[in-house]
């Protein structure tokens, strides 16, 4: 494909996520998933196509969230969807020749470090335009507590201690949730692309993702922060929720790599999956895997005889 097909192609796909997004202003709860999958086009024509074309896949959305919706709509998607995604692409588009002439494609565990500093920056940009800690527990206590009012008879102290509770976790659960979000359409789109031969790279693989060491000192810090209490509380106890999405995604890999050590893996990873889906407490499991693989090496102990492992992305 020539390149001004390219940024036409990428250019089209930015206009579907666009519309894609706008569905939820028609107020039917279907819409919600249409506008969870926003992301996708978008890094489909990335993933497919380049940075050049990601690139024409955001300003195109952007554009069109301009005249639908308004420079605030347009606004809220270039700094959470389009530039993310175009920052995303660059990265995993990157690439260097071995001495043995192979490429080694930029490593799944620096990917999701991006993932996980583009998640703090989100915080921290939000906390700061909201006033500081105290300013966005105020707003959210404001926020949440018609709605508590509603849906819970319960004492007034308890009703104030769950507002005050849901004000502290909200905002690191709403950047985990983004993460979450970003990664389901930035793999789906892989996913996609991969099984139809037109993917740039190929398919990162789960079971090699080690995080670097450095992002376990942060998680230490972070436990640190949430001892006291005040605004070292605040930050610390959202920092921990944002960083339980990396180590997550960590704790998978050492489970995918013990999984192949099976003859058939792919049933206890399918049941291990329905599990967290309906219960969700396996996750945290996960993730205490995730933050023990990096200090212990769970990953390569827990590898198949033979099995390099991946490698460690530090």
């Amino acid at each position: 494909m020539g390149r001004f097909a390219a940024l036409g192609a990428g250019a089209a796909l930015g206009a579907l996520g666009a519309a894609l997004y706008l569905a939820v202003l028609t107020g039917s709860p279907g819409a919600l998933i249409l506008a969870y999958l926003a992301q996708l086009p978008l890094f489909a024509a990335g993933l497919w196509l380049g940075v050049a074309s990601a690139s024409a896949a955001a300003i195109a959305a952007t554009a069109a969230l301009l005249a639908a919706g308004g420079l605030l709509a347009a606004g809220l998607f270039a700094g959470l969807y389009a530039a993310p995604i175009v920052l995303l692409v660059r990265q995993a588009l990157l690439a260097r020749t071995r001495p043995d002439g192979a490429l080694e494609w930029y490593p799944p565990g620096l990917l999701a470090t991006w993932l996980t500093g583009l998640g703090l920056v989100a915080l921290a940009a939000a906390v700061l335009f909201l006033g500081g800690p105290g300013g966005i527990e105020t707003i959210l206590r404001e926020t949440l507590a018609p709605v508590i009012d509603r849906f819970v008879d319960e004492s007034g102290s308890s009703r104030e201690a769950l507002t005050d509770l849901l004000a502290l976790v909200t905002p690191g659960a709403i950047a985990a949730s983004w993460m979450v979000m970003t990664a389901s359409n930035a793999i789906l789109a892989q996913g996609v692309l991969a099984r139809f031969g037109t993917a740039w790279r190929p398919s990162p693989d789960l079971a090699a993702l080690t995080l670097p060491m450095w992002l376990s000192g942060l998680l230490a810090a972070a436990a640190m922060l949430a001892i006291p209490g005040g605004a070292a509380r605040f930050f610390g106890v959202n920092m921990l929720i944002v960083l339980s999405v990396p180590f997550c995604l960590a704790g998978l890999a050492v489970l995918h790599s013990a999984a192949r050590r099976l003859a058939r893996p792919q049933i206890p990873l399918v049941a291990f999956y329905v599990l967290a889906s309906l219960f969700g407490w396996p996750l945290l499991v996960v993730i205490a895997l995730g933050v023990l693989d990096a200090p212990l090496g769970l990953r390569r102990r827990f590898a198949p005889p033979g099995s390099i492992g991946g490698r460690t992305d530090d």
